[in-house]
């Protein structure tokens, strides 16, 4: 291991430049080149603190401790689910029947404290899940405690510590940069400006940021709710249900409907006590039977049940959802975008062949591939499988590196070489070195670090239409007077800066290192699914275009074989967004343009989803509508993603989106049913009030069939798979059929009223003329019913029967005649009844298929 590989993993060593840091410094170490570049200085390398000074800030209370929550808490979930403007009336009205009227025209009031338990229930058993996953999938910063750098959580961190980081490292409390390695951080989360920003030592850290190259370790300035992001974070982590068109259309609607609810209900309230000449307690519970059927408080109850139950469901498929929305929000995805390592292909690599180029000695080039994979502290995938293949002889020492970079494409570092096993051949990166002699390599994309018309490229995309990644080694050109030029067997001046802008220029290809990624046995199918559901999948990867389409093609996707190199694309947001609507994979592609690519996709309408686990994802996947990241990404990529795959399965994206097109159609289905009995209960009470009739129904009537035609039904329906895209216009997608059907409930109720009214006389007639009316207003829910369950399934009609056998029981048993004060009167009524029910079930049949044609979703 060379002495910087040590200085990174806390042996002691020279510093990244070659800089001796104490003690156990090599004496030889001089300066390196790289000691002064910009983004290269390192401060003196600290232990960090002591255990007694961590614990002296512990008992001081100087500890981030801000609460890592996923879910509010149970008083909220309890608060927020019983302290709501619907159960505030309906308790009202509750206490008013308990006083007035019989224990069983109070029933809705102890549906409702049971609805709101099962919510309680429900969102609690979601709070566990989620709180569960997200210690999980907690990230772990490394911290240098007594020279000796662990893992800990953040809420374990003190004033003072020393944090290590590294590509992809979020930066998880404020402070001060103490050692830089060409450390570049991405501030965007917190200013929106995209560009990273290089680090020196003594510049400021804002937690909230993240690292995107190099490395380094900064000391915490401000630790809990002091830190800059802390708020902000913990507040975006909350299980809620903001932000979401299912939730402020559920908002619009009950707007509405209240506003309607308040003069009807007076309305309803003057005319049962003032209009007709009944007694003072049948006429309050008449009223409230008209009051209480307005409110469509089981809606909302049933969302955050659905909601809960999905976060249920896909905690136990080891998915995190950090926002609830989210669910939602991959219901409406139409395209996916793929990073292509670690989504379709695994995070490990295998290197299958090393082919040397201009003569190069192939024993130098692995020593040089070695020496190259022990200067970065913190390996990328395709680094760590050059580590696996050829191990650091730990003779050389580096005197300068250069973190890949996604935007560059390619990594470096600068040797003195040491020791023996110097090359003999003759040609610039093939000649070895004796001792004290110096190089400069680079390492990364051909066709990047190569001039186009080069021969080598030649021999790249041959592989790469094997799907094989290729990296290319490269001799940077000579410094000034450095010697290795051709014809040299080394010198003894310093190389070209890393930094250089132009180190690039001039490369010579020495070698092409051929790595074989692994598939993932999985994403075969999933993409297969996903072009069975019409969801457009685009593989967007910073990869050769060609090896991006082979793999693409191994894994049978359409498009695969016309790939487009992102270099060409146009930069004009309308250009890129018809060139994306016409091909599926892009290689070369950039953060910058990933971000691009994303913004033009919505552009043309498309809801996104991205996914990704890499730092150079972070910025596609924060504007993406929806982003996912494995749980093996970068700790950069898991705070901004809505969703993280804990288990690094991207066959669990199916499952997600299955999730989420079952919560919200089936919301969207079951919603109709609630709308409709608001419809007809507001028109109901209308019609009492311009009449000035008594109101035909006593709470216990309502309860019943609220009970038999919505409650039991939705909640099963609500759980029921939907795999149907969810649209938007969700008010507007429910309004429209509520509204009619909730019309023709109305009329068919209240004509079979009237009628009632006119046939029967004398005592008892009141309970007749009540008892017809709620057998057509049944049949017709029940006919509303029977459209809802549609498409129907063996368990839908077993269902919808199962409902109407339940009302036939109450009409035939005697105590429950009694109880819920429902007894047919004659035959005459009673057919007119069912008559009257099935024309308006035919006319809602009609008018049901005319509303989807008339206005379309």
């Amino acid at each position: 291991m060379t002495e910087r590989a040590k200085i990174n993993t806390g042996d002691d060593g020279a510093d990244d430049h070659g800089r001796s840091p104490g003690p156990g410094s090599s004496p030889g170490s001089g300066s390196g080149s790289g000691a002064d570049s910009p983004g290269g200085a390192v401060a003196p390398r600290s232990t960090g603190l002591t255990a007694t000074e961590v614990a002296k800030r512990v008992e001081r209370g100087e500890v981030n401790d801000v609460p890592v929550r996923s879910s509010r808490s149970t008083a909220d979930i309890v608060r927020g689910n019983v302290f709501t403007r619907f159960n505030a009336i309906i308790g009202v009205l509750w206490l008013i029947m308990l006083f007035v009227a019989p224990f069983q025209d109070s029933l809705f009031g102890y549906v409702i404290i049971a609805n709101t338990g099962i919510g309680i229930v429900q969102e609690l058993r979601a709070k566990r899940t989620l709180d569960g996953l997200a210690v999980i999938g907690e990230a772990k910063p490394t911290v240098r405690r007594d020279g000796v750098a662990a893992e800990i959580s953040t809420s374990e961190i003190v004033l003072d510590d020393l944090i290590e980081l590294g590509p992809g490292d979020k930066v998880v409390v404020d402070g001060v940069v103490a050692e830089a390695d060409n450390l570049e951080v991405d501030e965007s989360l917190l200013t929106g400006e995209a560009d990273p920003v290089l680090k020196q030592p003594g510049d400021r850290m804002m937690s909230g940021s993240f690292v995107v190259a190099g490395g380094g370790a900064f000391t915490a300035t401000k630790v809990g709710r002091e830190a800059y992001a802390a708020q902000l974070a913990e507040e975006a982590s909350r299980f809620t249900l903001v932000r979401s068109e299912l939730s402020a259309g559920i908002s619009t609607i009950l707007k509405y409907v209240t506003w309607m609810m308040i003069p009807t209900a007076i309305g309803l309230i003057i005319s049962q006590l003032v209009g007709e000449n009944n007694n003072l307690k049948g006429a309050i519970a008449r009223t409230v039977g008209g009051i209480v059927p307005m409110i469509p408080e089981g809606l909302v109850l049933l969302t955050s049940v659905a909601f809960a139950i999905g976060v249920i469901r896909l905690g136990r498929k080891q998915c995190l959802v950090q926002e609830l929305p989210a669910i939602e929000g991959l219901a409406r995805v139409d395209v996916v975008c793929l990073d292509k390592t670690g989504t379709l292909t695994e995070g490990g690599m295998d290197v299958t062949r090393l082919q040397t180029l201009n003569g190069a000695d192939e024993a130098y080039v692995r020593r040089v591939l070695g020496a190259l994979g022990a200067s970065d502290p913190r390996p990328n995938a395709s680094l760590q499988a050059l580590i696996d293949a050829y191990p650091d002889s730990g003779e050389w020492r580096c005197t300068d590196a250069l973190p890949f970079s996604s935007a560059r494409k390619y990594s470096g570092a600068a040797f003195e070489e040491r020791g023996n096993g110097a090359g003999t051949s003759g040609t610039s990166g093939g000649a070895g070195a004796g001792a004290g002699a110096y190089s400069t390599w680079l390492l990364g994309a051909p066709d990047v670090l190569l001039p186009a018309g080069d021969p080598a490229l030649a021999e790249v995309d041959r592989l790469n239409e094997q799907g094989l990644r290729v990296l290319l080694l490269a001799r940077a050109a000579a410094g000034n007077g450095d010697g290795s030029d051709a014809g040299s067997d080394g010198g003894t001046a310093e190389p070209t800066p890393l930094d250089s802008p132009d180190i690039a220029a001039g490369a010579r290809a020495t070698a092409l290192v051929v790595l074989e990624q692994r598939l993932r046995p999985d994403a075969a199918d999933t993409l297969a699914y996903f072009a069975d559901q019409n969801v457009a999948a685009k593989v967007i990867s910073g990869d050769n275009a060609v090896s991006v389409g082979a793999v693409a093609g191994k894994l049978g996707m359409a498009g695969a074989a016309n790939t487009i190199d992102a270099r060409t694309l146009p930069t004009e947001r309308e250009a890129m967004a018809t060139a994306l609507d016409e091909h599926t994979v892009f290689g070369r592609v950039t953060p910058q343009q990933k971000r691009d690519m994303v913004a033009a996709l919505q552009s043309h309408g498309h809801t996104v989803a991205m996914t990704g686990d890499g730092v150079n994802d972070v910025l596609a996947l924060k504007d993406a509508d929806i982003g996912v990241s494995m749980g093996s990404g970068s700790e950069a990529t898991r705070a901004v993603a809505q969703i993280v795959l804990l288990d690094n399965s991207f066959a669990t994206l199916p499952s997600v989106v299955a999730e989420g097109r079952r919560v919200i159609g089936n919301i969207t289905r079951v919603a109709t049913l609630f709308l409709t009995k608001t419809v007809y209960s507001v028109l109901l009470a209308v019609l009492v009030v311009v009449t000035g009739v008594q109101y035909p129904f006593l709470p216990r009537h309502l309860t019943l069939l609220s009970t038999l035609t919505i409650g039991v039904p939705a909640f099963f329906l609500a759980l029921a798979p939907n795999k149907e895209r969810a649209k938007p216009n969700f008010v507007r997608r429910v309004m429209r059929y509520s509204i009619p059907a909730g019309v023709i409930a109305a009329a068919a109720t209240f004509t079979t009223y009237l009628l009632a009214r006119h046939y029967y006389t004398g005592p008892g007639a009141l309970d007749a003329e009540t008892s017809v009316a709620t057998l057509t207003l049944f049949l017709v829910s029940m006919w509303v019913l029977a459209i809802i369950a549609r498409p129907y399934t063996w368990w839908r009609l077993l269902l919808v029967a199962a409902m109407g056998g339940a009302f036939l029981v109450v009409l035939v048993v005697p105590w429950l005649q009694q109880f819920f004060a429902l007894k047919l009167v004659g035959v005459t009524m009673p057919w007119t009844a069912v008559a009257i029910a099935a024309v308006g079930s035919a006319i809602l049949e009609w008018a049901w298929r005319w509303v989807g044609r008339r206005f379309p979703a």
